[in-house]
């Protein structure tokens, strides 16, 4: 049976787009049939973190508007033949979003998908209402910061009273990333802890992604994280994917590293 889930965030910049990349990414790694669907009209950003840009030819609004097929407008991963990506329009914006014709083509996409991830824009206007509208599931990201968790708590509040399954009374099941973890900030008091914002979100933790520098740049090279197997980083958004795809899997926090004692004394030298 397929999954619609929308990955959303209360705020901008804190790893969303990348995390849908990432994610998608790692789920059709896992041999499932993925289709990742960009629903930030007009800022589209989530081709060049999958290296697609250059093969845009359609976009979604075309799609749904029947200016093009689907089959047209969906374009196959260079790095995994079982994940899509379907981009948003760049010449129009969210008010062309309709609740009846992106209800059509989820229906469209649930029939050849397994799992349908959808890039909610940031902030919590009318795309954002779009996005989680008919969503089964949600993946929320947060950075471990007061601003991203408060503004996190209220998209949740959003996600729960406007989505379809809220309006009927039911509930969109809710996963928790904490993005951009920096473990020896979190011991020193500088960024929350990932038991303060549980406790704060009351939402089932997903995963924990450790601070990676490479994570910028495989998303500037249109090559995700996820498939560099040295990154601390890509690792995470693995068992990330193994989790979305019902495997159990421990989680892991991340540890502060510690200096050895040759690398003090380089550090004395330098």
């Amino acid at each position: 049976m397929s999954k619609v889930i929308a990955v959303i965030s209360g705020k901008g910049g804190v790893g969303k787009t990348t995390t849908t990349a990432n994610v998608g990414l790692g789920i059709a790694r896992n041999g499932r049939q993925c289709v990742v669907v960009d629903f930030d009209i007009g800022q589209r950003n989530l081709d060049m973190i999958l290296g697609l840009e250059n093969r845009v030819v359609y976009d979604m609004v075309q799609v749904m508007d029947e200016e093009a097929r689907l089959d047209q407008a969906l374009i196959r991963s260079k790095a995994n033949s079982n994940l899509y990506f379907l981009p948003a329009s760049q010449t129009k914006d969210k008010s062309v979003l309709e609740s009846e014709k992106i209800e059509k083509l989820l229906k469209d996409l649930r029939k050849r998908f397994e799992y349908v991830i959808l890039d909610a824009p940031a902030g919590i206007e009318s795309g954002f209402e779009h996005t989680i509208e008919f969503a089964d599931e949600a993946i929320i990201v947060v950075n471990p910061e007061v601003s991203s968790i408060r503004d996190s708590d209220r998209a949740i509040g959003i996600l729960d009273s406007k989505s379809r399954k809220g309006k009927e009374g039911g509930e969109v099941k809710k996963h928790l990333i904490i993005n951009r973890v920096d473990p020896g900030m979190v011991e020193r008091g500088e960024m929350l802890a990932t038991d303060d914002i549980l406790e704060i979100l009351s939402v089932d933790l997903l995963g924990i992604v450790p601070e990676d520098k490479g994570v910028i740049d495989a998303s500037n090279q249109g090559h995700p994280v996820v498939l560099d197997d040295e990154s601390e980083a890509g690792a995470a958004y693995r068992r990330i994917a193994k989790r979305l795809c019902g495997e159990r899997i421990p989680l892991v926090e991340p540890q502060v590293k510690k200096e050895g004692l040759v690398d003090k004394l380089k550090g004395l030298f330098r």
